[in-house]
């Protein structure tokens, strides 16, 4: 994990969560595969869309997230899991692939979405707190119609180890 300090006149530092990963086949610090999860996201209409995620649940898990990858399938994304509620920041340090992220509350909510730039140090981070952050190729949600109050469906298993 990476802490991200801004200046000293901001006075609050602030944890920021790489959104990068290993090789292209997923993997963590320790050169293995992170366990993934599909999960179901579920437009105000009552459409939905399935993705296959890799699951970040450890400290280390999330803080290497998608770094150094050079792209990720259409369908695909990483779901970074927290034991509570955070307001951690994430940035785009080392990770060369267009992003966006979904903050989820803890009940599925869809609180907000972003798109982060390649190799920006720029932090990101929602108005309030959230439970699961949700990273996918850039354009994905807006093009499944994706956003703010929108449902995400976790398996009750996903859980932070």
């Amino acid at each position: 994990m990476r802490l991200a300090f801004l200046p000293l006149v901001a006075l609050v530092p602030a944890l920021a969560f790489a959104c990068g990963g290993g090789d292209n086949k997923g993997g963590d610090d320790g050169g293995g595969t992170l366990p993934t999860a599909t999960i179901t996201l579920i437009d105000a209409a009552g459409e939905r869309a399935e993705l296959a995620v890799e699951l970040a649940r450890t400290a280390a898990e999330r803080g290497r997230g998608l770094m150094f990858r050079e792209e990720m399938a259409d369908g695909r994304g990483m779901l970074f899991v927290f034991d509570r509620e955070t307001k951690a920041g994430f940035w785009m340090k080392d990770t060369k692939i267009p992003l966006s992220i979904a903050f989820v509350a803890g009940d599925g909510t869809i609180l907000e979405t972003q798109d982060m730039a390649p190799l920006s140090q720029e932090l990101h981070r929602p108005a309030q707190a959230y439970r699961y952050a949700l990273e996918v190729n850039q354009g994905w949600f807006a093009r499944h119609g994706l956003g703010s109050g929108d449902r995400v469906e976790i398996p009750a298993d996903v859980a932070p180890e």
